[in-house]
């Protein structure tokens, strides 16, 4: 009896936890639903909202939460990947960390290195030769506004008497708009005529978000960032050699002419000869043994290639010509190393007219 007794209540428990089970289990599948349609929810509210959307634009959260009338603008994805917005980066990149070399900054990325002010305020000082009264370090969000909200006031201070249209804010900055950075930065290079080369039509599309009546919308913009080389230097006054190229081609053989004189009469000491400035010193190799006899060293070979055979190789070669040429006490030539390794003959008569105007007295 007892037995019987202790028996029966056990398959009232089975049903009792399978019953826990089942409703746990409804519990979940509800769960699942309602977060189904919750993510069905928030799917059609953005393709209500982004109907224009370009395919691998991603709306974001912060996007949902704009303010009326407020805008967003963000990189399309495409122009990321862009081979000549990829060259344009690499060049201002290389030019940056040139200018702030003594200070020991390295840049690697712009989004990332530029937003906060901080390389800007020592690009902008150092370009400038202005002291901006500026914390050094400053970590906190409000800081690093406050940091950027001086350097970029004093930035289009003395950009805007030259004709200069601002594409860029303290917001759009410190959101690591690349675009609006490209855009700050190519500035400065042009107005600094920064001894670079742009490369030219660069142009870049951005995707415009806008809220209008608490709804999103979406437009697809082309930003040209550069333009040719003779519009973007076009800003400023051009040299003797733009005039002499331009106006007197007639006296470009004679200038030439005056060039190889005054080479040959010291890389006739090593049994060397230059007749084609273009071609000969286009792979570096003259343009350093031309130093080492003008200020009478010699080069260590290993410290270049002597028969370089790749464009890096020859690149190598004219950057380092450049650098023994600024230890000589001479300026940072305004060329490119690559304009002079790709035969632009405006290029290497700068660099040449700048040796022979402080060595045409040497022996």
């Amino acid at each position: 009896m007892s037995a019987n007794t202790s028996a029966t209540p056990q398959p009232a428990k089975m049903k009792k936890d399978e019953s826990f089970l089942g409703k746990l289990g409804g519990t979940l599948v509800r769960k699942k639903k309602s977060k189904e349609v919750s993510d069905l929810h928030e799917e059609g509210k953005n393709a209500i909202n982004a109907p224009m959307l370009p395919t691998g634009t991603e709306i974001h959260p912060e996007d949902t939460l704009m303010e009326e009338n407020a805008e967003r603008i963000m990189l399309d994805p495409t122009s990321r990947e862009n081979l000549k917005f990829k060259d344009l980066l690499k060049v201002l990149i290389d030019w940056i960390n040139s200018e702030l070399e003594e200070d020991r900054i390295i840049v690697k990325d712009l989004e990332e290195d530029c937003y906060d002010g901080q390389v800007l305020q020592k690009l902008f000082e150092k370009l400038s030769g202005r002291k901006l009264n500026v914390a050094e370090v400053t970590q906190s969000e409000i800081g690093q506004k406050q940091k950027l909200l001086t350097v970029l006031e004093a930035v289009n201070e003395m950009l805007r008497p030259h004709g200069w249209t601002i594409e860029w804010s303290v917001d759009s900055i410190h959101s690591k708009n690349l675009v609006a950075i490209v855009y700050l930065l190519v500035a400065l290079a042009m107005h600094f005529q920064a001894p670079i080369r742009l490369p030219e039509h660069v142009s870049a599309q951005v995707v415009v978000v806008k809220k209008r009546e608490g709804i999103l919308q979406t437009a697809l913009v082309t930003k040209e960032l550069t333009s040719t080389t003779e519009m973007m230097m076009g800003r400023f006054e051009r040299d003797a050699f733009d005039t002499l190229l331009d106006h007197a081609p007639d006296k470009l053989n004679v200038v030439k002419t005056s060039l190889i004189t005054f080479v040959n009469k010291h890389l006739n000491k090593l049994n060397l000869e230059v007749t084609e400035l273009e071609s000969q010193f286009a792979d570096g190799v003259y343009l350093i043994l031309l130093m080492g006899l003008l200020e009478d060293y010699f080069v260590p070979l290993y410290n270049f290639f002597l028969t370089p055979e790749s464009f890096e190789q020859k690149v190598h070669n004219v950057a380092f010509s450049f650098e023994l040429m600024q230890d000589g006490g001479l300026k940072k030539p305004k060329a490119r190393p690559e304009d002079v390794v790709n035969l632009n003959l405006k290029s290497t008569l700068r660099v040449l007219y700048n040796l022979f105007t402080n060595y045409k007295n040497s022996d």
